[in-house]
């Protein structure tokens, strides 16, 4: 298992992801995707997670609830292609910049260790990407992975 990798682009509205993990696709996918468990991982560790809905299907939409003393950042979207195993195309929407969606594609590939996470973000605009950056988006990504990984050898 290695450490996560997020790259941001200078002047672009990419955001790229990969983390590796000691794990099967299925067993990844199951955690990601099973509505009780991505409580567990999803998010900031300082933050406290609902999941109001998580329907992962093709057309599926799913809507969750970071909180903290200071208050609460809803996040929705909607899956456009599910694939088992192996991908999830979805939108991602931070209900406090509303009409701000990025889509966002997510593949699982087999490696010799294990599986390979990568995932890619496109923004809106350049200004969108970057102010998900300054809000602390690249710590709650490394907490998400870290999360992820601790909640799969917990699992296996």
């Amino acid at each position: 298992m290695s450490g996560t990798t997020i790259n941001t682009p200078a002047g672009t509205p990419f955001v790229e992801v990969t983390r590796e993990f000691s794990a099967t696709p299925a067993q990844l996918f199951r955690i990601m995707t099973e509505r009780d468990l991505v409580a567990e991982w999803l998010g900031p560790r300082e933050l406290d997670a609902t999941i109001e809905e998580y329907d992962v299907r093709t057309g599926g939409k799913y809507r969750y609830v970071h909180r903290d003393e200071s208050g609460e950042y809803a996040f929705r979207g909607v899956f456009h292609s599910v694939e088992q195993d192996k991908q999830i195309i979805q939108t991602f929407e931070w209900e406090g910049a509303p009409g701000e969606v990025c889509i966002e594609k997510m593949t699982l590939e087999p490696t010799a260790q294990g599986v390979r996470l990568h995932q890619q973000s496109v923004f809106p605009s350049v200004e969108a990407r970057d102010q998900s950056i300054e809000y602390g988006m690249e710590s709650g990504i490394n907490d998400s992975m870290d999360r992820l990984a601790e909640l799969l050898a917990k699992e296996s």
